[in-house]
């Protein structure tokens, strides 16, 4: 059933999702609703991609026969998170369309691939240097100065797989801690504000972005995001040109959120990449036409995009481990408040369970007190 890359896949195919996380289990739901079957591989069973999937495959990500069969059994194939192997969606690739491919996940999964991409794109970054070894590590405290931020340059998520430096004191113990190396020393950026930027591609290259948001983190994981971003014209126009820019670069089919760092004069600096949907774009779906997850499925069956146009400002709160779960009961029966849970069974510390996004009118955010928000949400 598989169709040409400009052809879209007919009512009833089926799409492949790499990853049974929270992403993987809306983008099923979206695919549902525009007529498609998912199937979801992922090494853990029950995963809430595999809740509302339609076909499910347990296996490891280096499992060629598992993979093999999925490939077989898929018209196309997508993945919810990128610490998927490359070389696996390299031989998927081979068997069936893989939208994104393997060269946006390899950019994507490597940080100082990243930086150097993002440079070549256009997008201005931070100071950085790779850190091979402890003396290299010397060496880049001196080039950036402290404090500066020292990262693995793989699997590091939400916090995870990161130290601030802030003397020389925290250098042994940190070089010690992090793993896989190499690393690499980012310089501390005095940043007013976080904001991403979500862009849609299509297989033909048509291109649609949402409006910029604002970011909070809370203990290194996201907290709030504010709808439009609460940033200039100007400021909100560059991020969303930058990801554009940076989609079409990687010849992307699918949804990519750019991660930027807004510094007090009003320039943007570019700090990660994710080439899938993005917890930053959960409000989407309940405050614009068509959300991040019908689009991202959309892009990857093939279909003509949806319309970004906002139609109510919102707030997005995480609700993460116990204390997130505690909010669910008041934010469940709460008035222009839609909550979104993942279907995990156990609310641990650190675990996103799901969001809860407040719906306000076109406008009205901006003017809003952070007090009065957070009474609602």
């Amino acid at each position: 059933m598989s169709a040409g890359r400009n052809t879209p896949l007919p009512p009833n195919a089926t799409i492949g999702i790499l990853g049974g996380g929270q992403l993987g289990r809306m983008t099923a739901m979206a695919a549902a609703r525009l007529g498609y079957r998912c199937h979801v591989y992922d090494p853990a069973d029950d995963s809430p991609g595999m809740q509302v999937s339609a076909a499910r495959t347990v296996a490891g990500f280096e499992d060629r026969a598992a993979l093999e069969r999925f490939a077989h059994a898929v018209d196309v194939v997508t993945f919810e998170f990128e610490n998927v192997p490359v070389a696996s969606v390299e031989l998927l690739s081979r068997l069936v369309p893989c939208r994104p491919g393997p060269h946006a996940l390899s950019v994507c999964q490597d940080r100082l691939q990243e930086k150097r991409f993002l440079a070549e794109a256009g997008v201005s970054v931070a100071p950085w240097r790779a850190v091979t070894s402890r003396a290299e590590l010397d060496e880049a405290v001196v080039a950036l100065g402290l404090p500066a931020v020292l990262k693995t340059t793989r699997l590091g998520y939400d916090g995870r797989g990161q130290a601030v430096l802030r003397s020389a004191a925290d250098l042994d113990a940190a070089w010690e801690r992090l793993s896989p190396r190499p690393l690499i020393l980012e310089a501390f950026v005095p940043f007013a504000m976080e904001v991403s930027a979500i862009a849609v591609r299509g297989v033909d290259g048509t291109t649609v972005t949402y409006d910029a948001t604002e970011n909070r983190h809370a203990h290194h994981i996201l907290d709030l995001s504010f709808a439009p971003a609460r940033v200039s014209e100007a400021v909100a126009a560059a991020a969303r040109e930058h990801a554009a820019r940076v989609a079409a670069a990687l010849d992307l089919v699918g949804v990519m959120a750019l991660e930027l760092f807004v510094l007090p004069d009003g320039t943007l600096l570019g700090n990660e990449i994710a080439p899938r949907p993005h917890n930053s774009g959960h409000w989407t779906p309940e405050a614009c036409r068509a959300g991040q997850f019908e689009q991202h499925a959309r892009a990857v069956a093939g279909l003509p995009l949806g319309d970004t146009e906002r139609r109510a400002d919102a707030v997005m709160r995480n609700l993460v481990g116990p204390e997130g779960m505690a909010r669910w009961p008041a934010l469940v029966g709460a008035a222009d408040v839609v909550v979104q849970l993942y279907g995990k069974a156990e609310a641990r510390p650190g675990r996103k369970m799901g969001h809860a996004n407040l719906l306000l009118p076109v406008g009205t955010l901006a003017g809003l007190p952070d007090a009065e928000i957070f009474a609602q949400i």
